[in-house]
């Protein structure tokens, strides 16, 4: 029996404990450069909550109308922060505002505020009403 040559593996050690500080360096520059990365993929989660009444990116269709959903985009950071404030501790009445608002913490409104604030207003475009005709 030929007895196993243990230069391979004498030679793979130096170079993986030389390497060791840059690997580390690598992994701690993600973990450094990830939290913003989530942070924003976390307020823009939230917002496509608001999507389903206030719409895409905040441009609510029927927010032109009087009483129609509040346009979101383009809104001024406090006055987006006081109006939910407002609703979390249930100065102004609603129907489901205050429900969400309960739900965010101070910072997310503030990180939302400044997510649809940046956001373009759109104007609205209603569809004209089309009769359906049966041929």
């Amino acid at each position: 029996m030929k007895p196993r040559c243990l230069y391979k593996r004498r030679a793979t050690a130096p170079l993986t404990v030389l390497l060791a500080p840059f690997v580390f360096m690598a992994a701690q520059a993600a973990a450094d450069s990830s939290p913003p990365d989530i942070q924003a993929l976390h307020i823009r989660t939230l917002a496509a909550s608001c999507a389903a009444c206030h719409g895409t990116n905040g441009n609510s269709v029927g927010g032109n109308s009087i009483g129609g959903t509040p346009v979101l985009a383009g809104l001024s950071p406090m006055h987006f922060v006081s109006q939910m404030l407002a609703f979390r501790s249930g100065e102004r009445a609603s129907t489901v505002m205050h429900r969400h608002a309960k739900g965010l913490t101070e910072e997310e409104i503030r990180q939302l505020a400044d997510y649809f604030s940046a956001q373009p207003r759109i104007p609205a475009a209603i569809p004209k009403s089309q009769e359906f005709s049966a041929k």
